[in-house]
């Protein structure tokens, strides 16, 4: 029998969820650690770890990537945040891949509420950075050098992802708003909403776009990651 437009939507979404399966999306924190938010989301327990419904996640998920997709249309930012190690590579990869700026590592204070200091330590970066590409760095002294290049070191650290960040974002989007508190704090001072990967031991009432899954491995994070990037491939193509 043909499949109607019902029952392949119905596949689309067993197939998201299977893939969310495999990459272990399901597996919460003990209840113990459980925010009370987060209760209507919890499916049951297994081996003391409580398991995420990952048909809510499916829902959360496709939400969160249809502001995605707008937002990309309309030529806004996204900043991807994820100092977990769990999530630096791949926050780095995907906000690459989509030319946005990220912070893969410790977030620094005042990013957001203090932009225009952001801004500045930026185009210091920038400017080091070329003049050592251009030679221009041989008329100071061997041991000035050697600071310039320190201070290039740290700069690229704390500032690389942000180079091409040239105003406010419209969204954040990070890995483990409990982790990323300090950023999602800014943003909300700011008004910018968030978008976040959230486990069980998040408040998602703080969250505009939460998105219920595990949060503390590298293959789910992986997974829910690339989609948020890819919503954003597809938005931009619209634009």
């Amino acid at each position: 029998m043909p499949a109607t437009k019902e029952t392949s939507k119905k596949t689309g979404v067993e197939a998201s969820i299977e893939a969310m399966f495999k990459a272990g999306a399901h597996f919460g924190f003990s209840r113990s650690r459980r925010h009370p938010s987060f209760s209507p989301i919890v499916f049951g327990v297994k081996n003391r770890v409580e398991i995420i419904d990952l048909e809510q996640t499916s829902a959360h998920l496709d939400i969160a990537k249809e502001f995605v997709k707008k937002l990309a249309a309309e030529g806004k930012t996204l900043l991807f945040v994820g100092g977990k190690n769990e999530a630096k590579e791949a926050i780095k990869k995907a906000a690459q891949s989509v030319d946005m700026p990220y912070v893969a590592g410790r977030w620094i204070g005042g990013t957001i509420t203090n932009f225009d200091e952001i801004k500045k330590r930026v185009a210091k970066l920038q400017e080091l950075t070329m003049q050592k590409e251009r030679g221009e760095l041989g008329k100071y002294t061997k041991k000035e050098r050697l600071l310039i290049d320190r201070e290039i070191d740290k700069l690229t650290l704390f500032f690389s992802g942000l180079v091409n960040l040239t105003a406010m974002p419209a969204a954040v989007f990070v890995v483990d708003a409990r982790h990323e508190e300090i950023a999602v704090k800014e943003a909300h001072s700011a008004g910018i909403p968030v978008i976040s990967l959230s486990n069980t031991d998040n408040n998602i009432k703080e969250i505009e776009y939460p998105i219920a899954c595990n949060d503390a491995s590298v293959s789910s994070v992986a997974y829910f990651v690339d989609q948020i990037a890819q919503a954003y491939k597809e938005g931009k193509a619209l634009k």
